[in-house]
């Protein structure tokens, strides 16, 4: 439970990158938009006081006559004519005995006039004084002050323009910063995808797709070698468990299911046959000669011919049907579905004839031998497993007993024997 809540609070690798990465541009684009925004201001203030120079400059060349000739009349005209078109505030005209020869002020309105002037009080030198001179000789001074209107309708576009592209540069960095996410995380994320799929499905046949990166195509690359050995050997160790399986329940000899095998699919047909009251038949086989072929020829001899019975009687049955070897010369055969007795005893009958022909042994010579059958009907015979083998290997001895090679059905239901208690 802790290790589960610790995965939960972990972040994403997309979500730790994504963070800093904007953390980072962002703060690039606020850092640029801050000194762009002061390095604008810096240049208005140099902008606009070389302007209030230029205008003090124009003024006293414009009011030189009448201060030469102390005309208040004449400078007050000239001064108003060009303070109302310009970025003045207060602009005065002094004589050179410092008499006031003329007055200007602009006319304020409301808190835009303060604004206004609050900005050119803190970026303006001023007042600025400039001398009036006539041929070489000051005949008196001009005082002018600045007005800040056409300063604030600037810094206002200049920060309108630049909150723009501060908007444009953080777009940009959300953009590019997602397709660089995905560049990284997307390989990534499709190598955590597939190896997860290995691991809870072993889905080893799943690739990483290739990689615009040149270390997350080699990773991926490296990764797709590795699902490829992983799949090698699973499918390896498959065949070996197939092996190792098929080993466990077939006889080495004839290729034949052995008598594990053979109780174990027994045993499931009779509970499903119970189940749909159906009918089952088994037959025990034992070879008449096989230990007399044994003894005389030796035991590849006794080989070949187990080999070749189990290939005959292999031929007889239904595809359904299964045979076993259940050692030595003892073979056992499950027929099921079954109608009735007379096809068990069918199949018996051309098992038994195909004994007739001759087997050929490794040393070129031909042995005949057969096989005596016994016959338990399920469940009229026996109705578990055991009995009904029991009841087969019981009418199979009978048989031989009444004549070799022939076949026996069982007579009734087969009980173990018993001791008795005076034994």
């Amino acid at each position: 439970m802790r290790k589960l809540k610790r995965s939960r609070n972990r972040r994403r690798l997309r979500s730790v990158l994504r963070r800093g990465h904007l953390s980072v541009a962002l703060g690039a684009v606020v850092l640029a938009s801050i000194s762009l925004t002061l390095l604008g201001i810096l240049a208005l203030k140099v902008y606009a006081d070389h302007n209030l120079n230029l205008i003090a400059r124009a003024i006293s060349y414009t009011v030189e006559a009448a201060v030469v000739f102390d005309d208040k009349s004449a400078a007050s005209e000239a001064l108003d004519l060009i303070a109302s078109t310009e970025a003045v505030a207060v602009a005065e005209i002094y004589t050179a005995d410092g008499d006031l020869l003329a007055y200007w002020r602009r006319p304020e309105s409301g808190l835009l006039s303060n604004i206004e002037r609050l900005l050119a009080d803190n970026l303006l030198e001023q007042p600025l004084t400039v001398p009036i001179e006539h041929q070489g000789r000051q005949v008196g001074v001009i005082i002018v002050s600045g007005h800040g209107a056409n300063m604030l309708r600037f810094l206002l576009s200049g920060l309108f323009g630049v909150i723009v592209c501060t908007a444009l540069s953080a777009w940009s960095a959300l953009y590019f910063s997602r397709r660089l996410l995905n560049r990284i995380t997307g390989p990534l994320h499709q190598l955590a995808e597939v190896a997860h799929a290995a691991r809870s499905e072993r889905a080893f046949d799943r690739r990483v797709p290739s990689a615009h990166i040149a270390e997350m195509d080699n990773l991926a690359n490296d990764f797709n070698a590795l699902l490829g050995e992983l799949a090698s050997w699973q499918s390896h160790l498959q065949n070996e468990n197939q092996t190792l399986a098929h080993q466990a329940s077939h006889d080495s000899l004839t290729n034949l299911p052995n008598r594990a095998y053979f109780a174990a699919r027994l045993a499931r047909t009779l509970r499903s046959l119970d189940q749909l009251s159906g009918k089952a038949a088994v037959l025990f086989l034992d070879s008449d000669r096989f230990k007399a072929i044994n003894d005389t020829y030796g035991h590849a001899a006794g080989d070949a011919v187990l080999i070749a019975v189990a290939t005959r009687v292999r031929a007889q049955l239904r595809e359904g049907d299964v045979v076993a070897r259940l050692g030595g010369d003892e073979f056992a055969i499950l027929l099921a579905p079954l109608h009735n007795v007379a096809d068990a005893e069918r199949i018996a009958s051309k098992i038994i004839a195909s004994m007739q022909e001759a087997i050929e042994l490794p040393d070129h010579i031909n042995v005949v031998t057969s096989l005596s059958i016994g016959i338990a009907v399920y469940p009229e015979h026996g109705a578990t497993p055991d009995l009904l083998l029991c009841a087969a290997d019981a009418a199979m001895y009978q048989a031989k007993r009444l004549a070799r090679g022939g076949q026996q059905v069982a007579e009734s239901e087969y009980s173990a024997p018993t001791l008795s208690s005076g034994a």
